[in-house]
């Protein structure tokens, strides 16, 4: 499968590099591809992904990781063009300079990206933990969670399968509206990595009592 990741940092390189491995063909969306500092993300994929505008790299994509800072997801997204009926992977969190989250309760941040995106078939996910963990996400045995929601079947199932294809405990967790959960999931996440103690290298598992 095609797959554009939009967002040239740590967590669309980490994810574009781990898909890239089991076959899929990646395609980094960045403003100006000639750029020689985006080179290190093709050189990432072993020589399996390129580079090219988000417009070239959304076309015909079957999925759109959209991995960018929040404050520049807007603009991102209207580079990309039309993404009707597209599978858009929602990585962002709504988070201000002091990373807090800037829409709750009766909003999020994934909401707001479908508003922006109208006719993408958005689902949240990798969102709620950091690139180090995504790099290998299992830990002493135990497969780190993957919530990932939205309100289409099919394309949640296409991201349900990518997370799993990577090592996560991929669970579904309802509609897009489960964002207004999973970002301050990820604000926990941050909290506890940066002020608490607990660094980057932890993550969300989950626990079942019985079969």
């Amino acid at each position: 499968m095609k797959i554009a990741v939009i967002g040239a940092g740590n967590v669309g390189g980490t994810l574009g590099r781990r898909w890239a491995a089991l076959g899929h063909e990646l395609v980094f969306g960045v403003r100006d591809p000639a750029r020689e500092k985006y080179q290190g993300l093709v050189t990432q994929t072993g020589g399996r992904g390129r580079l090219a505008s988000n417009r070239e790299a959304c076309a015909g994509a079957g999925a759109v990781l959209l991995a960018t800072p929040w404050n520049t997801t807007q603009a991102a997204l209207a580079e990309c063009g039309a993404l009707d009926g597209q599978v858009l992977i929602d990585a962002t969190n709504p988070l201000g300079a002091d990373l807090r989250l800037t829409l709750g309760h009766s909003d999020s941040g994934g909401e707001q990206v479908a508003r922006w995106a109208l006719g993408a078939r958005v689902v949240k996910a990798f969102n709620t933990t950091g690139f180090n963990i995504m790099e290998d996400p299992v830990i002493q045995g135990r497969h780190a969670v993957m919530f990932v929601a939205g309100d289409d079947p099919a394309a949640k199932s296409v991201v349900l399968d990518l997370a799993s294809a990577i090592g996560f405990e991929a669970v579904d967790a309802g509609p897009l509206a489960s964002s207004r959960m999973l970002e301050p999931m990820a604000q926990l996440w941050i909290h506890c990595a940066y002020r608490q103690g607990l660094t980057r290298d932890y993550a969300f598992h989950l626990l079942r009592r019985g079969a």
